[in-house]
């Protein structure tokens, strides 16, 4: 296919127009995946492709869509967000009335707005601020317009389907007060500064093509933006190994506090 020089300049070239930064990734899952995309649209080099991106900008939002992994939807893994609900959440609202939280690399919304409704149901009338990011533009916009397909409810419990969803030709409108809890923006988790003084922080199946190095960075800037006693919650398939290092605590599988 293509050879080391090629691809070189490829992350060059990708990092300037997009600041992504492809060092950023493991390697072969990352060729594996781009050579894909490249084969369905007839590339044979990384350069070619990149000067057919270049003059063709759907191909490069599609490239940005399928680099970013948005596959989310509501109450993903319900068993943890359970935990969520019933301990980890309320724990905190024993220290702070009003919470701050940060979905990081929120996808089509699925994770804040899933967050809004459980606060909405635990604190009934407290506006808590809940920021998500996302690197991907486009999928903020989806994010943000709240219409959802049945397939990114499967998981949601059906009082709630219908307390904070109307129907409107086959899809699935989330209400205006939910969406309004959500502040929104765009976020390159390894490259833009990070804010502080979270109670949480989900960053969940957003790492899972990221270097160790770019993992573990990551992590411990997630510990230095949280509050004491504040908790980062990860997906389910990226247990934080070396979390006694970073200076967390374990809480519960895939939920660290900060002491």
């Amino acid at each position: 296919m293509s050879n080391e020089k090629d691809w070189e300049t490829f992350k060059q070239r990708l990092f300037t127009k997009s600041s992504i930064n492809l060092n950023d990734y493991k390697p072969t899952q990352m060729q594996r995946r781009i050579t894909n995309l490249m084969t369905r649209h007839g590339a044979t080099t990384y350069l070619a492709f990149f000067d057919m991106m270049e003059r063709n900008s759907q191909l490069y939002k599609e490239f940005i869509d399928f680099l970013t992994i948005n596959v989310t939807e509501f109450f993903r893994t319900p068993e943890k967000f359970d935990e969520l609900e019933k301990k980890v959440i309320p724990d905190l609202l024993i220290k702070n009335k009003k919470l701050s939280i940060w979905s990081a690399g929120c996808s089509i919304g699925a994770e804040p707005y899933s967050i809004a409704m459980i606060l909405n149901e635990l604190t009934p009338g407290v506006k808590h601020r809940i920021l998500a990011t996302d690197l991907d533009t486009e999928i903020l916009g989806k994010a943000k317009k709240g219409v959802y397909t049945m397939n990114e409810l499967k998981n949601m419990p059906t009082p709630r389907l219908s307390k904070y969803f109307k129907q409107v030709d086959g899809t699935f409108q989330l209400n205006e007060d939910i969406k309004s809890r959500i502040e929104f923006g765009r976020h390159n988790l390894l490259l833009d500064k990070f804010e502080s003084g979270f109670d949480l922080i989900l960053c969940r199946n957003v790492v899972i093509y990221f270097t160790e190095e770019a993992k573990d960075a990551l992590y411990r800037r997630f510990f230095a933006s949280l509050k004491s006693g504040g908790v980062l919650f990860v997906g389910g398939t990226e247990a934080i190994l070396n979390f006694r290092d970073i200076g967390f605590q374990s809480y519960m599988p895939f939920f660290y506090r900060k002491p």
